[in-house]
């Protein structure tokens, strides 16, 4: 038994609440249950409760045991001084206000239906992947849709807390915004972070000074991903290396990332080294690229201004100092579409919400042209009939795994309400 079951119970009134005795036997008439916050404080505020021939205006706090209020230390907290009925599932000692006088106590257990607690006592048990597995299929598809854009949404709330911190310490310049942000999703999983703090290391007024060379903004970020420490023998590479002295004098940029990316497990087409250069190459070649984005209508204008790729001594490179056969190098499809997952739709959100503007359907409109990302927790869900077409379905079932399921918050949860109420 979890204190959050008997929060849905409470909220949803799942009892008998026509034969409500507090434990003295006073009758309980609920006019009006509360408000669910969720907030620092008793469980449920400005409740509207008629205990005995009384009406009282208050809140309710909600504990498995009576003196779990001791254990939590109420008595001492004046946030508690409001509370006009205590619920519990097991009643084992009384509760006192400051003044003595006890605090009326709902013992639930006595009211619950052994169904209700049979339903939930099955949707918390253990499965194999996550617990409403034998269930989830069986969901109303109008409930199911709602849930999903709420979750797709959920999703890119997390993601723009970073973007807004981004935007505070670069004083709204959403252009140094974009380049942090893509060079994290640049360097993937494996290297995301330590792209990050290199590009968090070079102040973005010297990349839009300098990408009018594309030499010059791949020695920057070479340079500073220790990328260019060694003794080479290449002509190009010596001149990297000499362009990125240089550049650290004039733009006094001795703070080095501390760290080395990897390159063990990539394929060769996610070297770093090719990320690096090919994010070298946007800038190079795209100027105001935030602008360029943010006015893109469709998936295929994005396709189009990431349609990047290499300089030439990069096409027969994955390492400076040896050769390899030629090789194009031009950003995927596929990777243009993680971009555009994790950095330009997030991206977009957060930038509208500073501006205090309405674009949730075109951010819909946009995930829905994207194929869904094939991955572990898509292909279980597939395994359990839940399939995604595309980005604005997969994207909702990542947040619902990793943010509901993994956590045991069924109760918080769509499906879960479902499953229950049933």
């Amino acid at each position: 038994m979890k204190e959050d079951f008997l929060h849905h119970v409470w909220q949803f009134k799942k009892f008998d609440i026509a034969n409500l005795k507090t434990t003295k036997g006073e009758s309980i008439l609920i006019v009006n249950s509360g408000q669910y916050l969720q907030l620092a404080g008793p469980d449920f505020f400005n409740a509207q409760l008629i205990i005995g021939n009384q009406k009282w205006a208050g809140n309710v706090e909600i504990h498995l045991k009576s003196s779990d209020w001791y254990v939590h230390n109420h008595e001492k907290d004046s946030n508690y001084d409001s509370v006009i009925l205590h619920v519990v599932w097991e009643y084992d000692v009384p509760i006192f206000r400051k003044d003595n006088s006890e605090i009326p106590t709902v013992e639930l257990k006595e009211y619950v239906a052994l169904s209700d607690l049979h339903k939930y006592q099955s949707l918390i048990s253990q499965k194999s992947w996550i617990y409403c597995e034998n269930e989830i299929q069986n969901v109303d598809e109008f409930i199911f849709k709602n849930w999903q854009e709420r979750l797709f949404f959920e999703r890119l709330e997390r993601k723009s807390q970073l973007i807004f911190e981004l935007a505070e310490t670069s004083n709204q310049d959403w252009e140094a915004v974009l380049f942090c942000l893509l060079a994290k999703n640049f360097g993937l999983n494996t290297n995301g972070e330590i792209f990050y703090k290199v590009a968090k290391s070079i102040p973005f007024s010297v990349v839009r000074k300098e990408s009018y060379s594309l030499e010059s903004v791949e020695s920057l970020l070479l340079g500073q991903a220790n990328l260019l420490s060694h003794d080479f023998e290449d002509s190009y590479a010596k001149q990297l290396q000499k362009s990125y002295a240089y550049l650290i004098q004039k733009y006094q940029l001795h703070e080095k990332v501390v760290g080395s990316v990897e390159f063990f497990k990539h394929r060769p087409d996610n070297f770093p080294t090719i990320r690096l250069v090919q994010l070298a190459n946007l800038y190079f070649h795209r100027k105001n690229l935030f602008s360029l984005v943010m006015n893109c209508s469709s998936i295929n204008e994005l396709y189009q201004v990431f349609s990047v790729g290499v300089s030439q001594y990069w096409e027969t490179h994955y390492n400076l100092d040896k050769e390899s056969s030629k090789k194009m190098k031009k950003l995927s499809k596929s990777f243009i579409d993680l971009l555009v997952i994790n950095t330009i739709i997030p991206l977009r959100f957060a930038y509208a919400r500073s501006q205090q503007k309405e674009i949730t359907q075109k951010l819909i409109d946009l995930a829905i042209r994207i194929p869904s990302e094939q991955n572990v927790i898509i292909e279980k869900f597939e395994v359990l009939e839940i399939r995604s077409k595309n980005v604005y379905e997969s994207q909702a079932l990542l947040e619902l795994k990793k943010n509901y399921c993994d956590y045991k918050k069924c109760l918080d949860c769509a499906i879960g309400h479902f499953i229950l109420k049933k």
